[in-house]
């Protein structure tokens, strides 16, 4: 049976601010705990102006202190942006507050721009072999400490926290095969490599200690509303942001505007529609068969939702509807 999970980014919309932004992830989280949604988690972007979640740890810290029960995660950790002691110190932290909910997702894209990349990790030097030896290292601070181990992870040493592998094209579906670990794929913004990706991972897997079976989540925007007019309104936020991604004017993330597809040049209605080209929108019932028909295609353990709305109370409804549609269960 398919999962259902949510990707937040902690979208700060204008007129607000990173605080409104976090007590708004929050409130979903506790939100999706009672719609039975498995997943909450957080992704990692830096020097954006309308992302709130830079201190991944710490604001899953947050989210898991105010929930109870559903898992709560990085989705995810760019590992490149950071030494895998310091990783495993942190979630092995995390793991000992709250055990048994916390999960490790870990990318090897920088999350932002070259400069705020190198303000991050001083320097960029590095080659393709780099990421698979971080993750390597990583999962070695989580298991027992051998005899002579001079550096270990405290916490984290023997703790059992999930890590996973994302990514949007072959090069992560081969590293989790080979590793035997989940995969997570970034369809809600890069589908181009859906399919051949998921068919590698699952053609190559190597079983693990951590899992016996390939196991694939994958991406997928919805703006779910009463009527598909407001759907295809509420979506229209994420398609303007990503056109000021793209001409390089990253800022909050705008209200929605109504007609705003209709005035797209054919470049700039390409370009949204190629990255959100796994997303449904519209009511209750076209959300449904289109979530359908996306589990169908991918053959998908675990889907995870991406909801980026401007109005939070929109929001909401859009995950209850998605939650209601699916006829999840808590």
């Amino acid at each position: 049976m398919t999962a259902f999970s949510i990707l937040d980014l902690s979208p700060i919309p204008e007129g607000g601010d990173a605080a409104l932004a976090l007590r708004n992830s929050l409130d979903l989280a506790q939100h999706a705990e009672r719609w039975g949604y498995r997943r909450y988690w957080i992704a990692e972007h830096h020097n954006m102006p309308g992302i709130a979640s830079a201190a991944t740890a710490v604001v899953i810290g947050y989210i898991a202190n105010g929930t109870s029960t559903i898992r709560v995660g990085a989705g995810g950790i760019m590992l490149p942006n950071h030494a895998p002691l310091v990783i495993a110190e942190q979630f092995g932290t995390l793991a000992t507050l709250f055990p048994g909910r916390i999960d490790l997702g870990l990318g090897r894209a920088p999350g932002t721009d070259q400069r705020t990349s190198q303000a991050l990790r001083r320097n960029l030097d590095g080659d393709v072999n780099s990421f698979p030896r971080d993750v390597v290292e990583l999962q070695h601070y989580f298991k027992q400490v051998e005899p002579g181990q001079r550096v270990r992870a405290v916490p984290g040493a023997g703790l059992e926290v999930p890590i996973w592998i994302l990514g949007s094209s072959l090069f992560g579906a081969q590293l989790a095969a080979a590793l035997g670990l989940p995969y997570a794929f970034a369809s809600h913004f890069a589908p181009a490599e859906l399919m051949p990706a998921i068919e590698t991972y699952r053609s190559r897997f190597e079983p693990s200690a951590a899992l016996s079976e390939p196991y694939v989540m994958v991406g997928l925007n919805v703006f779910a509303a009463e009527t598909a007019a407001e759907a295809r309104v509420l979506r229209t936020s994420v398609q303007q942001s990503i056109l000021q991604l793209r001409r390089g004017e990253p800022g909050p993330l705008p209200p929605p505007v109504a007609g705003f597809e209709e005035r797209l040049s054919p470049a700039e209605r390409q370009l949204v529609d190629q990255m959100q080209s796994c997303s449904v929108v519209g009511s209750p019932e076209a959300v449904r068969a289109g979530i359908e028909e996306f589990v169908e295609r991918t053959g998908a353990d675990e889907v995870i939702i991406a909801a980026h709305i401007f109005d939070h109370d929109a929001r909401l409804r859009s995950l209850q509807i998605t939650a209601g549609a699916l006829q999840l269960v808590a």
